[in-house]
Parts: structure tokens; sequence; C-alpha cells
């Protein structure tokens, strides 16, 4: 006898996506709509890497609800970004490019790279890259 089961996706419920480079990002958020149920409302803004311009996207993400931010970048041009949103209480991912790659649907367009990002982050079908605890990092001093 067959039974009836709820299968449901465990989805991330608020999350952000990044494609990061060197003078700007692309940050693509992804939230329920309290207007419709199971559906999803999406924001994708573009803001430069300087410090005022990322301390306005973390606040606008903190008014979102966002709890898990996912970038993906090259060089190291990650960093001040990872280091700010994580000081300010995300849980932030940097995921491999390499990992990101293989999965189908990879678009071309920054925009496009974040959206899917966001997409592929809220299924859960990405896994963190290891970065070095605050207490252990280079300082470069």
């Amino acid at each position: 006898m067959l039974a009836q089961t709820h299968d449901t996706e465990e989805i991330i419920e608020r999350v952000a996506a990044l494609d990061v480079g060197k003078a700007t990002l692309v940050c693509c958020a992804r939230v329920p709509d309290d207007k419709k149920a199971g559906r999803r409302l999406q924001e994708v803004q573009t803001y430069t890497t300087m410090t005022r311009s990322l301390l306005s996207m973390s606040d606008r993400l903190r008014c979102l609800g966002v709890t898990r931010v996912v970038m993906e970048a090259t060089s190291d041009y990650w960093k001040p970004v990872f280091y700010l949103l994580e000081a300010a209480g995300f849980e932030v991912w940097l995921v491999n490019a390499r990992d990101v790659k293989h999965l189908p649907g990879r678009p071309k367009t920054d925009k496009l790279d974040a959206v899917w990002l966001a997409k592929v982050a809220e299924r859960q079908m990405l896994r963190p890259s290891f970065v070095p605890p605050p207490e252990i990092r280079y300082c470069g001093t």
C-alpha cells in the first residue's frame, strides 16, 4: 500500500548570492513572498566594492532578513566583502568556482550569475570552501 507523503525541499529561506569583481559586485537576494505562499521574491542590485557601498548592502540584506550570503569570486576580491559581512553577523560562504561550474545552467553575465548562484544556494546545492577563522588569518604585517 502506498502512503501519501509531503516531501519538501529543504530551502534556505532568506539567502543572498554575490558575484564579486574588482570594482563592483552583483547581489541577488531571494526571500519568501509574504503575499503569495510558496512564492519567492528576488532583488538584484549592483554595488561598488568601496566600504560605504558594502555597508549599505549589508544593511539592505539585514532589512530583508537574509541569513546566509554565498559568494563566488576570483583572485582576492572576495576577502573584504567576506570579512565585512562576517563581522556583521551573516553566515558567509565562499564557494569554489570549480564546484559551481560543474552545475548545469551556468549563465554568462554577472547579474544572471548572481541570480543563478542564489537559486542553487537556497536549494543547498553548494558547499562552502574553507576560510581560516579570524583568529588565525594572515594580517599582512
